[in-house]
Order: structure tokens, then sequence, then C-alpha cells
């Protein structure tokens, strides 16, 4: 496993050993002692499983009590990936990293607690699968807003993004919720 750092330094991009001929590939998408070697010790608790259209962008998506950790991957198609550091006493408070992940660069990025994650489909469709370190917890879901000002991420729309309910409504940085 290759590690990326990013500029969060506790955001990682990941690329596995990928062992390909003739009759196609082989990888290893998750291995629990190849991330310990690398320092990563997560307990993953549950995976999802997400398909959307091109421009539909989703996020920023974290939670308050129930953090989680994520572990994220794109099976088919491509996405922006963007993680932004909601953690006050962060040095790197309101920043974030962008990358994309494709089912044909194979990569994942590591969403460490404490952060806020989203992404806009840049391809027809994309299917994005992740683990997590704890359960969903609607009662404890928060959203800050895609374009907020203060954040400023240059997402690579072509026209406007396809979001849900949730999603339009999401809080600035400033008045959100976020961790110590």
């Amino acid at each position: 496993m290759i590690v990326n750092p990013t500029e969060l330094a506790e955001v990682l991009i990941l690329e596995p050993k990928v062992f390909g001929d003739e009759r196609g590939y082989f990888y290893e998408s998750y291995n629990e002692r190849e991330l310990e070697k690398l320092g990563l010790r997560a307990h993953f608790v549950q995976d999802n499983h997400s398909r959307s259209a091109r421009n539909v962008l989703r996020g920023l998506h974290y939670q308050v009590r129930q953090v989680q950790g994520k572990l994220v991957r794109v099976t088919a198609g491509e996405v922006y990936d963007v993680v932004v550091d909601i953690r006050r006493s962060s040095s790197t408070f309101g920043k974030w990293t962008c990358s994309v992940l494709s089912a044909e660069n194979r990569r994942m990025c590591w969403v460490p607690p404490g952060y806020a994650h989203g992404f806009l489909v840049t391809s027809d469709y994309a299917e994005v699968q992740y683990k997590t370190t704890d359960y969903w917890a609607p009662q404890h879901e928060r959203c800050i807003i895609w374009n907020d000002r203060d954040i400023n991420i240059p997402w690579p729309l072509t026209g406007e993004p396809v979001l849900s309910q949730k999603d339009r409504v999401g809080l600035p940085l400033r008045e959100a919720e976020v961790f110590p």
C-alpha cells in the first residue's frame, strides 16, 4: 500500500498494490494488518454504498456524536472527494483537501473523526463505498453547506449541483456545531 499525505496531516490517500495480467487485475481493498503497519488503527463497523449521477454533490457530512472515521473508495466512475478539518483547536481548522477518487485509479481516502466529508460526481455516474468506524446516527448527523464562502472549495461543476434537501440547508462553518 502506498500512502500519499495531503495538506491535512491526518487525511491520507491510499493506493493499493494492484496485480494485473491478461485476465484482469486483483488488489486488496482492505487489510487491517497492512493499515496498522501504516499507523492507521481503525475498527470498522459498517459498510455503505451509494450510486449517484453526474453533478450529484453529497456533503459536507459528519456526526457530532458517534463520530465516524471513513475509508472511502470509488468502484465505478469518478468523484472529486473533499475533506474539511472541523476541529476548532486544530491549526488547520476550516482548511480542506481534495483528491480525485475513481474506479480507474483505485485510490482510497482515509477521513479521520473530526472532519467533514463530501464528494461531487464528475463522471456519468459513480458508485462510492466506504467503511465507517461507528454506526450512522441521524440524530447526530450534521451538514456544512457545500458552497460555504469561508471554506471556498472550487468544486469542478458543470452546471448546478444536484443536492438532497439535507445538503441544500447545510449551515456555514461559522454557524455549524463542530468539534472542540
